[in-house]
């Protein structure tokens, strides 16, 4: 089911070292009440769970992951950029922010985060226990190619147990000192970089559901698609750690 408004979203990968995994619940956790009054309408931080190396990138290269950490696939939901913006400027002005910043349990130079404008959003969602975390780059003349197929994809995951699906382009995408999410992609120019994600209820049903998914008729690919390179797309599985 299609939802009338669309999304914006504030996506963030990380490396958090795996000893530090209930610090770092904690220190989102303690900053749920902070972030919803700057105007964040949800905040997600999934722990990795499934998460494979890649021949060419990776999320683990995507943040120049250590040995003994884990990754962490995470977004912030507003409705629209102008709130997420304004939210930005309160967190950069906001002492209790540099408090945070001050304990945080991870590299913060490795971080990386942008803005992306959802352009495809299906589903209504609900209690989420797993997630699939996607970052890719598609040409920017592809754009409309990439988002019908992404759109008849999400519509077959629904239909085989997920909750949610949601595409979204990048919009405000960060050149970073140390990782960027252009770097993480290999992203060539005249590409956008892509931040897209799917909800299951659970493990189980996401790995009933791909199964199923793979299987439908309407997955079939064609050779003909050539609206991204799959060699440079990054995946995972995540369960959720907080969702707020």
């Amino acid at each position: 089911m299609r939802r009338e408004t669309m999304t914006y979203v504030e996506g963030f990968v990380l490396a958090v070292p795996a000893a530090n995994k209930d610090a770092y619940r904690k220190h989102a956790a303690d900053a749920v009440a902070l972030f919803k009054e700057f105007g964040v309408r949800r905040h997600v931080e999934a722990w990795g769970d499934d998460v494979p190396e890649g021949k060419l990138n990776d999320f683990r290269t995507a943040v120049a992951a250590k040995e003994g950490e884990e990754i962490v696939f995470s977004w912030f939901e507003y409705p629209d950029r102008a709130t997420r913006d304004a939210a930005n400027a309160k967190m950069m002005s906001d002492p209790r922010m540099a408090e945070m910043g001050a304990s945080m349990p991870f590299d913060g130079q490795r971080m990386i985060v942008s803005g992306f404008d959802s352009f495809v959003e299906e589903g209504l969602g609900g209690a989420m226990g797993y997630t699939d975390g996607f970052v890719l780059a598609v040409p920017d003349a592809n754009r409309e190619t990439y988002r019908k197929m992404a759109d008849k994809a999400a519509l077959v995951f629904l239909d085989h147990g997920a909750t949610r699906v949601l595409e979204c382009w990048g919009d405000d995408v960060i050149d970073g000192k140390v990782t960027d999410y252009k770097r993480a992609t290999h992203a060539e120019p005249g590409e956008s970089v892509v931040f897209s994600w799917i909800e299951w209820p659970s493990k189980e049903a996401r790995v009933a559901g791909w199964e199923k998914s793979m299987a439908d008729e309407r997955m079939k690919h064609d050779p003909n698609d050539q609206s991204f390179d799959g060699k440079r797309m990054i995946y995972g599985g995540f369960v959720p750690i907080l969702d707020a």
